[in-house]
């Protein structure tokens, strides 16, 4: 259920039997020759659409302006300053705590988000925040590197291409049906979390935009698959949070007359 596509009496009468809201963050940047530009907003937004269904939650409108500085030298990409950023997920927590609900869900699907979420989460201490990359579960990971092995890369990676290819559309490789250069384990480390260095020498790195990932790889097919896997994923850990929640929520007090 897509809060934005509700009213709000019936976002009234969701809360008053559950609290819990999926938060699907993004970014809106270069993703290769063949990705779509809003990739990582549009996994984790299929994925949290999905989780939601499942959870008969609410799914928030996806957060899909975020820092991206090192792609800014690829057209398209819109980035935001990491304090900007911080300050708007700071003020849709708040704003979703203080309208009721109890239990936030982040599904993430951009590295350069993982540090700024988790701290703006910190500033809720007493809140029920839990963030999760859609690759972060075993049985989706699993299925990566049974598809790609070390092809899957950092960036452009066939898998979230794959999951684009399944729920919007497939773009021909062209040159990118050549594999890039293959990133060796300590690159791969050095620079998890999206740590690359300016726009322009970034480019210059990887002039096509992929970043050790074999992105012609990708396959509708294993996009479906891995779709699946991470909404199952998803919804179950959000039911566990729900359950752990719910034993350290104090009783809610009646309102009804006494009888």
């Amino acid at each position: 259920m897509r809060l934005d596509e509700a009213t709000w009496p019936e976002v009234e009468a969701y809360l008053a039997h559950s609290r819990g809201i999926f938060i699907p963050t993004g970014s809106t940047e270069q993703h290769g020759p063949m990705g779509l530009i809003g990739t990582d907003a549009l996994c984790a937004e299929a994925i949290a659409e999905g989780a939601a269904d499942i959870a008969k939650a609410y799914v928030a409108p996806t957060v899909a302006y975020t820092p991206a500085p090192f792609n800014t030298a690829f057209p398209g990409t819109i980035s935001i300053s990491k304090p900007v950023f911080l300050s708007l997920v700071g003020e849709i927590i708040a704003g979703l705590l203080g309208q009721g609900f109890e239990i936030l869900y982040f599904v993430n699907g951009h590295g350069a988000n993982i540090a700024p979420l988790g701290e703006a989460a910190d500033s809720f201490p007493d809140a029920h925040i839990r963030i999760r990359n859609w690759w972060d579960f075993e049985t989706v990971d699993r299925l990566r590197t049974k598809y790609y092995g070390d092809w899957e890369g950092m960036h452009a990676t066939p898998s979230e291409v794959s999951i684009t290819q399944s729920t919007h559309r497939i773009v021909q490789p062209g040159d990118a049906a050549e594999p890039p250069e293959k990133l060796s384990a300590r690159y791969i480390q050095t620079h998890a979390g999206d740590r690359h260095g300016p726009p322009d020498e970034h480019r210059r790195r990887f002039p096509d935009g992929r970043v050790g990932s074999h992105s012609a790889l990708a396959d509708p097919a294993h996009g479906d698959a891995l779709l699946a896997a991470a909404i199952e994923a998803v919804a179950d850990d959000y039911s566990q949070l729900c359950l752990r929640s719910a034993s350290q929520m104090p009783p809610k007090t009646s309102t009804s007359p006494q009888k």
